[in-house]
Order: structure tokens, then C-alpha cells, then sequence
């Protein structure tokens, strides 16, 4: 009996589902039933169909509560079978289990994996060091999950210990791809090994998900020209600046901004040292009184040699102090004086008027 039980367990092993231990329970209990109301004398309360299954399960258990047992020396010896085929059982399911397991983890590990996420971020491209400082802060950004994907000539995923799934393949590939959710992603970022690379990549991710918001890293910006015959909505970014890409990825258009800021976007930007005449005046009161009259915007402000970007308005500037707008055209001293006076006056009148 024993022989045939061990015989079984190793060909139930051999399969790579989880059946094998309720195989080996089922049989063992479809077998010890009969034997036990065959050995045991008539009437005996543990063959009872609505006993058996009870002493079968707390005795294979090992817990044994002792409310039923069996009387003879031939019901010992199936209580004994019953309970080493229960230790088979158990044995099977804790191998089956540590198997998956193992495997699903070196699957993880791998790369081999397929991603089943929504709304998440894709980083395309692994550099050690580069790729870390990109993704620092992106899984904190709008709770959007990450999902990093390499070339093969990265054999294991390289930031384990982060809560970051792991993809493994060629990356213009959109069976790869599609592997990473691109499908389903937010937004995407091609961090390509050169520029010819990352356009056979962005085609790609145009393919399989054509309304995903693209960042690219490039190491000659002047080729961003080319990815436009892609998508017009594909964002282009200096390779050697990751901290542009983190912030394209997490507010689209950003990088847009930028580039209108450093270039004749219709507007430059200005510096100005404030005039004596003016002490001592608040922040605001230039943002206002400048944007009112003038349509420029302040973007910071240096004082005692500290940079301020975008201080509170409350915020006093002495006379001397350094003002950095955004405007048509460079503002003279006197256009200064008389905007900033007359946001002062205005609101000095509101507020006799309040009193």
C-alpha cells in the first residue's frame, strides 16, 4: 500500500500544476474509507459517512482530537496510512508551491515576464546611474507605477529591491512592447545608446500606442525635427540633462515651456536692478503692477546674492535687488518706478477705503 502510494506521489510530481497534492488526498481517502469499515467492527462510529470525513481530515492534519478513533489493530495500521499519505500530500503541495515560486521570481528577474498595468510609465533603456536618477521620484508622482525595460545585454533586472516591474527584450520590438503594457501605458520614455536608435524605438511605440505621451532623450537636439514626422505631440529632450526627461514625464509640455523661456518665443528674458526710488517693495507688487501695465511676468528675484524662484508676494524687496521677468521687450527705470508706484497707490487707496 505504502509502495503504491510512493509510486504514485512521483509521477504526481512530475506535473506542473497544483493537482498533484489534492490527487494524492482525494486517494488516500477514497482508499482508507473501505479499508477502515472493512477492519473495524460493525457499527464502529468512525465509518459513519458523517464521522469519516471529520477523523479523516483532523487525523491527516495531524491534530487528532481523539472524538473518534479506530478500535482494532487493523484500523491503527490504515490510521498510520492515512496519515503518511497526508505528509505526501502536503509535501507535494509545499514543493509545487516553492516551484512557482521560484520560477515566477526568476521570471521577474529575467525580464520575462508580460506587464499587466494601466495608466503606468515606461522607461525604455537602462544606463546604471542615469536610469536611477531618472527614476527618482517617479513612482511618488500621481501614484503612476513603473516599468523599466532593457536590451538583452542586461541579463537580470538591475533595480531589484525597488517596486519596479522589469522587461527583457529587443525595445523596437513591439512584441516587447506590448510585454510592457506600452498599450495601456500613460507615457513613455526613450532613453535610447544613440539617436538612430531611438527613432526605430519611438516608431515603434507610435505603433503600438499611438496616444501615449512620448519623451525622448536626445544627443543632438537639432535631430528633433525628425521625430515630428512621428507625432507632433513627441517630446524631445538633451540626453545629457535626465532630470528634463523625469519632469517631461511627469507634466507633459514642461519641457516646451523651457525651451519658449530660452528662446525669442515671442518674449525674452530680462534682468533689472530695482531703483532707489523703490525700497523696500513687495514682490507682488511688482508681479502686478508690472503684468498689469506691461504684460510681464516675474520669475524671480535675487537678493543679497539669493537666488528666490517664485517667492511669496508677501516677500520685501530692498532697493538693489535683482529682478528677472519674462517680457517684450527690457523695460526702462522709470517704467518701473511709475508701474510699481501705481500698483502701491492703488492698493494703499482700497485699503483707506476698507478702513
Amino acid at each position: 500500500m505504502l509502495i503504491i502510494l510512493t509510486r504514485l506521489k512521483r509521477r504526481l510530481v512530475k506535473w506542473r500544476t497544483g493537482v498533484p497534492a489534492v490527487a494524492v488526498m482525494v486517494s488516500v481517502f477514497l482508499t482508507s474509507w473501505p479499508l477502515m469499515a472493512w477492519v473495524e467492527p460493525a457499527g464502529s462510529a468512525i465509518v459513519e459517512p458523517q464521522n469519516y470525513w471529520w477523523w479523516f481530515i483532523v487525523t491527516g492534519s495531524t491534530v487528532g482530537y481523539g472524538d473518534f478513533y479506530p478500535e482494532t489493530a487493523g484500523g491503527h495500521i490504515v490510521g498510520v496510512y492515512v496519515i503518511i499519505g497526508s505528509i505526501t500530500a502536503l509535501t507535494t503541495l509545499i514543493t509545487q508551491l516553492v516551484g512557482v515560486v521560484e520560477k515566477a521570481k526568476g521570471r521577474r528577474m529575467q525580464g520575462a515576464l508580460t506587464v499587466d498595468r494601466s495608466d503606468h510609465v515606461v522607461v525604455l533603456g537602462y544606463v546604471p546611474g542615469r536610469t536611477e536618477r531618472i527614476l527618482h521620484g517617479l513612482p511618488s508622482e500621481g501614484g503612476r507605477r513603473v516599468v523599466l525595460c532593457a536590451w538583452d545585454e542586461v541579463d537580470q533586472h538591475p533595480l531589484p529591491d525597488r517596486d519596479i516591474e522589469f522587461v527583457r527584450g529587443d525595445l523596437s520590438d513591439p512584441d516587447v512592447l506590448q510585454r510592457a503594457g506600452v498599450q495601456r501605458a500613460h507615457s513613455v520614455l526613450v532613453d535610447a545608446r544613440d539617436d538612430n536608435e531611438a527613432l526605430a524605438m519611438v516608431v515603434s511605440v507610435h505603433h503600438v500606442n499611438p496616444r501615449a505621451h512620448v519623451v525622448v532623450t536626445l544627443r543632438d537636439i537639432s535631430r528633433a525635427n525628425h521625430f515630428t514626422y512621428v507625432s507632433e505631440s513627441i517630446r524631445c529632450v538633451q540626453w545629457h540633462v535626465p532630470r528634463m526627461a523625469t519632469e517631461e514625464l511627469q507634466d507633459p509640455g514642461i519641457t516646451q515651456v523651457y525651451a519658449e523661456l530660452m528662446t525669442y518665443g515671442g518674449g525674452n528674458t530680462y534682468s533689472m536692478r530695482l531703483p532707489e526710488t523703490l525700497d523696500a517693495v513687495t514682490y507682488g507688487a511688482c508681479q502686478a503692477g508690472l503684468g498689469q501695465r506691461y504684460d510681464v511676468t516675474v520669475l524671480a528675484v535675487r537678493i543679497d546674492g539669493q537666488l528666490l524662484i517664485s517667492p511669496s508676494w508677501q516677500t520685501r524687496l530692498p532697493s538693489g535687488a535683482v529682478v528677472y521677468y519674462v517680457g517684450r521687450a527690457r523695460l526702462s527705470d522709470d517704467q518701473v518706478v511709475a508701474a510699481v508706484q501705481a500698483r502701491d497707490g492703488s492698493r494703499q487707496l482700497i485699503q483707506n477705503a476698507a478702513e
